[in-house]
């Protein structure tokens, strides 16, 4: 294979700012390889570094859910990998050291020196520490899955919001059969928790949204939810209580992107006992109304959630690969590399008449 000297990437510069560059394309020594990026997914938190509130460096490469097809590697990365060039793959977002006390705890995504696709800086040489590019670099620590090339690439590259799925909503919590889950935010990975829910055997799946996410809900009830409710429209404490007969939800998790207010609403609407899961990031801003009594009143379990680990990935993995559900009604658009900049608006709704459910970037061969 042919490689070109460098790569476009689409570069963050300021706030709200994308400007596209052509970047080298490194040496690759025996740990290391590139990836020729098919796909990359836009999920909320891409919105919300574009906004710059994630105090993340800059300049930078975005992009931290990478499908792509292995362009180079080195011998001992391809033994490592068990992968080789022309082999499509699925790269985690994490970059963990896999020595420290973390990471042979086994929790490799809580490393004492984690670092984290998309968010370092251009001048951490390659540079290409992003998938808003036509390649990107594969460090010898990073973790790849070979996924099945027979899938369009902008549904395989849905194995980044199902792995969040499997792993906010399932293995987190502890969800199992007879469980009732509490999804807030209708969203790419609120429609991935449901569909993991219904695979770990939940009794009862609810989903709540905006009057605007009436698509998205719908989605919900196809995809196999049992309950939407419309926050803005209905009473959700008291549809939750009917709901489960007055006890609350087991498991309620909350990936709503920078709203604060589900987060103590969440108090609310799970039983005693129960688990709350923290997963949408809201800009480090403060939560209002947070009555941390109920907490205590009502032993409440309360979980964050940051990135997904090999075990969601390979579930997604195995789930894309089975065609078990149709996933692909979620994705809505495809957008040109240099047209970052418009599907993170049009994710974030800021472009009238367009409304995104699942997006990704396509970068040019």
């Amino acid at each position: 294979m042919t490689l070109p000297k460098t790569s476009l990437a689409m570069v963050q510069t300021a706030a709200r700012t994308l400007e596209p560059m052509d970047i080298p394309l490194p040496e690759i020594d025996d740990d290391s390889g590139l990836v020729r990026i098919e796909a990359c997914g836009i999920c909320g938190s891409d919105y919300e570094q574009f906004e710059g509130v994630l105090r993340t460096p800059m300049p930078a490469v975005p992009g931290h859910e990478p499908l792509g097809v292995v362009a180079k590697i080195g011998d001992r990365a391809a033994q490592r990998w068990g992968v080789d060039v022309g082999d499509r793959v699925a790269v985690e977002t994490m970059l963990s050291c896999h020595h420290c006390g973390p990471c042979l705890g086994g929790s490799y995504h809580l490393c004492n020196s984690r670092r984290i696709y998309s968010y370092i800086p251009l001048s951490d040489a390659p540079g290409l520490w992003g998938s808003y590019a036509q390649y990107m670099y594969l460090d010898p620590n990073c973790v790849v899955h070979k996924v099945d090339s027979s899938l369009d690439a902008s549904t395989a590259v849905m194995f980044n919001p199902l792995g969040a799925g499997f792993r906010w909503a399932v293995e987190i919590p502890g969800t199992g059969p007879g469980d009732t889950v509490l999804i807030q935010g209708p969203g790419q990975r609120g429609l991935a928790s449901v569909l993991a829910c219904r695979e770990a055997g939940a009794a009862k799946i609810i989903v709540t949204g905006l009057e605007a996410d009436a698509q998205k809900l719908a989605l919900a009830r196809e995809f196999g939810a049992h309950a939407t409710i419309d926050v803005q429209n209905e009473n959700v404490r008291t549809r939750v209580k009917e709901l489960t007969d007055g006890r609350g939800a087991d498991v309620v998790v909350d990936v709503s992107s920078y709203a604060t207010e589900p987060v103590a609403q969440s108090l609310d609407y799970v039983r005693m006992g129960g688990t709350v899961v923290l997963a949408g990031v809201k800009g480090f801003k403060e939560v209002p109304g947070f009555v941390s009594d109920k907490v205590v009143m009502k032993e409440i379990t309360i979980k964050g959630a940051i990135g997904v680990t090999s075990t969601g990935y390979a579930n997604a993995i195995r789930l894309l690969e089975s065609r078990k559900y149709p996933v692909e009604r979620m994705h809505t658009h495809d957008f040109d590399l240099r047209e970052a900049e418009l599907a993170i608006r049009t994710l974030a709704r800021e472009i009238p008449g367009e409304e995104s459910i699942h997006s990704c970037l396509i970068p040019e061969a």
